[in-house]
């Protein structure tokens, strides 16, 4: 859980940067931070002995889970203000709860509903007004991401688990996977000129947004993904939106809501209470 909790911090810390970028087209944004999180990982690598089919899954999965992700996250942000944008993220708890049960073959209630108390007291913490005009696109965006990132977080932690080998080892492929996805996409649409006009301010966000948002970010989300139950990694899927609240009333000096902020951040300490319990509850009857 310390691992999930570390990197709700950096993505708290990370998310309003991502507007920043986004001059420089999204193609070339989710190329450019999966190569650089490739370049963190890849002395880090050990893939001898891994199964062929293996290093080819883990590939896939990174494809999915951040290369396909980032490629409908970045381009949400020209259709929507980046408050919307949070506000449709909240989704992915209940996606990765009804991911893990559909491989699983199984129904699991009180995890779909902690889950769904997640959402809400994300809503709740978020409180942004939607517009009316423009949005829908923006929307699909967003839920093509969350869908992309709820099953590749699932498939990850089924995938590690079996294999046995350490997080560190694993990420590079993950990573080979996700530039693959995001070159083949940026290569014939990146506008050079729009790259070449950015300023040094924007290579610097853009570093930052590979190397440790991204590289050091997801490494640790998957690495905690596989040490906790579904239900708390769901929950944890949310977490990072008040934490970016409060960074951006703490960091960066913007007005919140405090009474807001509190009550959704309650109900989303009490989503991951009461999934704990059930799990205590559960081990208790076995």
């Amino acid at each position: 859980m310390a691992f999930l909790l570390a990197v709700s911090v950096i993505w708290a810390l990370s998310f309003g940067l991502i507007p920043r970028v986004s001059p420089m087209g999204a193609p070339f944004v989710a190329a450019a931070r999966s190569v650089l999180a490739l370049a963190l990982f890849l002395p880090f690598s050990r893939i001898r002995g891994l199964a062929w089919r293996h290093r080819v899954a883990l590939a896939l999965v990174g494809a999915l889970q951040l290369g396909l992700m980032y490629v409908f996250y970045t381009a949400s942000f020209r259709w929507l203000l980046p408050g919307e944008v949070a506000l449709f993220t909240i989704f992915t708890p209940i996606l990765v709860a009804l991911a893990d049960d559909a491989f699983s073959r199984r129904m699991s209630w009180p995890v779909l509903g902690a889950a769904a108390l997640a959402v809400g007291g994300t809503a709740i913490c978020l409180g942004t007004r939607v517009r009316q005009e423009g949005v829908l696109r923006g929307f699909l965006l967003v839920m093509a991401s969350n869908g992309c990132f709820a099953v590749g977080q699932v498939l990850y932690r089924r995938l590690a688990r079996s294999l046995g080998r350490p997080d560190h080892q694993l990420m590079a492929l993950l990573y080979a996977g996700a530039a693959a996805v995001t070159l083949a996409i940026a290569v014939p649409a990146v506008d050079l000129s729009r790259v070449l006009h950015a300023s040094f301010s924007q290579f610097l966000v853009l570093a930052y947004l590979g190397l440790v948002a991204s590289g050091l970010g997801f490494f640790l989300f998957n690495a905690g993904a596989r040490r906790v139950d579904v239900g708390t990694l769901a929950v944890f899927n949310n977490a990072k939106v008040p934490l970016a609240i409060l960074a951006s009333a703490l960091v960066f000096g913007e007005r919140v809501e405090g009474f807001r902020l509190a009550m959704g951040g309650g109900v989303i300490a009490l989503a991951l209470i009461l999934n704990n319990s059930f799990k205590k509850v559960t081990k208790t009857a076995l």
